[in-house]
């Protein structure tokens, strides 16, 4: 199953080079080689250099400006990397059970706000437990450590 890593932008310049927004701080996604899908069409990495907040990207297979113009605003995807067990991915956590310390289930998972502190994740009766009170995350199931207090607006 493929997964979305960025978005393609506006192109560069006249030898093919575009901007692209990633939406994953897995940087190696743009490494030299990287395989990356645009519009059903599989593209490889040439070269890639940061851009402020984007990415300048040249692909091998996008010689000039009038292909890199047929590239715009398209999803990036990718396969999945191998899980390094070092982090939290929002496709495990939406439709997770969310449960405290206690066994008390607080929720499911509906999404996860992008927010300056940290990620925050919404559940289904409007709780919202910022990411850094997950304990685990496993298949299905999210255990969380809340403070005394983070759901008494729910009643």
């Amino acid at each position: 199953m493929l997964r979305e890593v960025g978005k393609t932008g506006r192109p560069h310049g006249v030898r093919g080079d575009i901007y692209i927004d990633l939406i994953t701080d897995r940087e190696e996604r743009l490494a030299v080689g990287a395989r990356l899908q645009a519009g059903g069409r599989w593209l490889t990495v040439a070269t890639a250099r940061r851009a402020g907040t984007r990415w300048l990207v040249h692909f091998e297979d996008v010689p000039d400006r009038t292909a890199a113009e047929k590239l715009v605003n398209l999803p990036l995807l990718a396969e999945p990397l191998p899980d390094t067990g070092d982090g939290l991915y929002v496709h495990d956590l939406i439709g997770a059970e969310v449960v405290d310390t206690s066994g008390t289930v607080l929720g499911t998972c509906t999404s996860v706000l992008a927010n300056p502190a940290h990620d925050i994740l919404e559940l289904d009766n409007g709780g919202l437990v910022p990411v850094v009170f997950v304990v685990e995350a496993t298949q299905g199931r999210v255990l969380v450590d809340p403070p005394e207090g983070l759901f008494d607006l729910l009643d």
